[in-house]
């Protein structure tokens, strides 16, 4: 060893090889996310999971540089690309789990619905450009977002919330309301769901996300802010051209368990006091990556202790490698709703999906969006409304 220069090999160049790997393989792989060290691991994990094109450039750029620039001293160095080498084809394996959910989400619909359902295309060059580029984010064109309306009581910006809606305003147009994850301790409305929010709304929905009440705020709380995000639907959607009548109610982790809590406590006085004549009742609702146990020691505070024969259509989507709500845990609820109730319950289990798939455009969100277009529209259409198992 020669100072910087191990075998051949700058240390620098090494360093920055394994840095990838070690990035790559959270995504493969992840660790348990429990205690503040797993942050970083369960964000770098995120990363490398989703945006293959972000991560294939970053692994092949520091090797092709150094080639070029003759850091390697070849072939006496040649060892020190076995490495790179290995994270490319990590890439590759997380790219083949990332395809791999477009086909699962259909073999759900097809379970649920009883004949095949072939997802969507993409929403346009636009949206396949989103999906490349990502992270970098832009709003689609045909798009407009009406940022904080004011829905509830709640001082600040606790109880605020957006709305996405195709620049030619629809006309009864079908109402999706997302609502996100964080925990109940963080988290807010711009974050995740972007793709398929604007998806949607450019297709002639009206997509709604939410900001609640979040620690030290305690539960119900966070569902009372969610039922009067609904009743805003009922008495101010019009206005932007929905049709309150069919809403679709989604969310994605904490949001997950609100939107399923909400959907299977319609209109139950407890979860809406000041408002209990409004008609809190969903079509359908969809959770993503979602916790859906206890919150208190109280049984009623998980939507499993509000299972009901006549509860709506349900969509649970949930990747197999989430290390922060194990897929056990989505099965296990899926399961309880299945039994209990005289309605559709579908489960998509996402190969290496992690949790927070959707907070950018990747060919999992991207699929996974189109399957909630075509859940959707099954349901406001009445093709799943009432339909047995």
């Amino acid at each position: 060893m020669n100072g910087s220069v191990i075998a051949g090999v700058p240390l620098g160049f090494l360093v920055s090889t394994v840095v990838m790997a070690v990035f790559v393989a959270f995504g493969l792989w992840p660790p348990s996310t429990h205690g503040p060290r797993a942050t970083l691991p369960y964000l770098l994990g995120t990363v490398s999971s989703e945006l293959y094109p972000l991560m294939l450039l970053l692994a092949v750029a520091p090797t092709a540089l150094a080639l070029v620039d003759g850091d390697l001293d070849l072939p006496r160095g040649l060892w020190a690309l076995a490495l790179p080498a290995l994270t490319v084809l990590g890439i590759g394996l997380a790219l083949a789990r990332g395809l791999g959910s477009r086909p699962a989400l259909e073999r759900a619909l097809a379970g649920g619905v009883g004949t095949p359902v072939p997802l969507p295309g993409p929403a346009g060059v636009g949206e396949v450009l989103r999906v490349l580029l990502a992270p970098v984010r832009w709003p689609r064109r045909g798009v407009v977002r009406v940022a904080d309306v004011r829905y509830g009581p709640a001082p600040g910006r606790a109880n605020l919330l957006d709305v996405y809606v195709g620049r030619t305003r629809p006309s009864n147009g079908p109402v999706l309301v997302y609502l996100h994850g964080g925990g109940f301790f963080s988290g807010g409305k711009s974050r995740e769901a972007r793709l398929l929010l604007e998806r949607l709304a450019g297709r002639g929905w009206v997509c709604v996300t939410a900001n609640y009440q979040l620690h030290p705020a305690r539960f119900p709380t966070q569902v009372i802010d969610a039922k009067r995000v609904i009743a805003w639907v009922r008495s101010q959607g019009p206005a932007y051209g929905a049709d309150p009548t069919r809403l679709v109610l989604t969310g994605g982790s904490a949001g997950a368990h609100l939107a399923m809590t909400c959907a299977l406590t319609a209109d139950d006085p407890a979860f809406q006091p000041g408002f209990e004549e409004v008609d809190t009742g969903v079509s359908a609702a969809v959770g993503f990556y979602g916790y859906y146990g206890r919150v208190t020691e109280d049984a009623a505070s998980s939507p499993a202790g509000h299972v009901r024969p006549d509860a709506p259509p349900v969509l649970v989507v949930h990747g197999t490698h989430d290390p922060m709500s194990p897929v056990e845990d989505a099965r296990a609820f899926a399961g309880v709703l299945h039994d209990a109730s005289s309605g559709v319950v579908m489960l998509a289990e996402l190969p290496g999906g992690l949790h927070a798939f959707d907070r950018f455009a990747s060919i999992r969100s991207a699929a996974v969006a189109a399957a909630v277009e075509a859940f959707g529209d099954a349901v406001v259409s009445g093709r799943l409304r009432g339909a047995a198992r």
